[in-house]
């Protein structure tokens, strides 16, 4: 493909974005994106800034990750030199040598090979939440039984069953999914999920968020507790305070926290040695 045709067609996923989004702020972003080609720039956003600032930033990895994932393969390349195996009852926090992120799930492992961050190939058996860390120069790539799940920076959930059935849910990103003998491709948007089992893909939504309305703020306490596994102590004078909000399921739990304390004008801290955080 030459240059004009690979503008054209990288200018179309760039113009996928969310409709919140003008025609004027897309034509403007794609110009200063094409103008500076993967240039990358650091911000600091505040709490409630963070989605906003996201859908800019997942322009750059859609297309970067669809790109690069025109020369993925299907075959398990992972030579095992580190497993790591989660044989308690809770997620075990795991930081890879590219400094991803893994939520691993009771009853999981993964294993990847020498050098990781150059070669970014990693096995899975069972459950787990990733979230990667950009880096266009390496995909990185999940196997999963027959499928392989190809991404630049992004988070996902990828899961297999025991009846050997596979799913992704793409929190945020863009992947590129394969099956093995197959040359079909499939690429996923966040809010969608992949199947495959008994030799069959389909792909269908999932809802990413949990929504709280007009419910009672400590509500919100018994969500971070049972998903993030810290207590949460409020003042007896917020506990039946009314909130309406939106969380993504992953998202970061100190972005919550910071979110909370504005809202309701208060501080936090957080005891690691007893799981706890308490506002006050």
């Amino acid at each position: 493909m030459d240059q004009e045709k690979f503008d054209e067609e990288f200018k179309k996923l760039w113009e996928e974005s969310p409709l919140s989004h003008s025609n004027s702020e897309k034509e403007a972003s794609w110009e200063q994106f094409h103008a500076k080609t993967f240039s990358e720039k650091k911000r600091k956003f505040r709490p409630w800034r963070i989605y906003a600032a996201a859908s800019v930033l997942l322009f750059a990895l859609i297309g970067t990750g669809i790109y690069f994932n025109n020369e993925s393969t299907n075959e398990n390349a992972v030579v095992a030199e580190t497993t790591i195996e989660n044989l308690t009852a809770k997620i075990k926090y795991v930081v890879l040598p590219d400094s991803s992120k893994v939520e691993l799930s009771p009853n999981s492992k993964i294993s990847y090979g020498a050098n990781f961050a150059l070669n970014r190939k990693i096995e899975i058996d069972g459950e787990a939440y990733f979230k990667v860390k950009k880096d266009k120069q390496h995909p990185f790539q999940v196997f999963c039984d027959e499928t392989t799940t190809t991404v630049l920076g992004t988070s996902f959930i990828v899961k297999e069953t025991k009846n050997e059935q596979v799913t992704v849910e793409l929190f945020e990103g863009s992947v590129q999914m394969n099956v093995k003998g197959q040359s079909q491709k499939w690429i996923l948007k966040p809010g969608e999920k992949f199947t495959y089992g008994n030799q069959t893909a389909s792909v269908s939504e999932f809802s990413r968020f949990i929504d709280f309305d007009n419910e009672n703020l400590s509500a919100v306490s018994h969500y971070i507790e049972e998903n993030y596994g810290y207590k949460v102590v409020l003042p007896k004078e917020n506990q039946n305070q009314k909130i309406t909000i939106r969380i993504n399921r992953k998202e970061d739990l100190k972005t919550i926290l910071q979110l909370l304390s504005e809202m309701y004008n208060l501080n936090f801290e957080i005891n690691e040695d007893l799981k706890q955080i308490t506002f006050q």
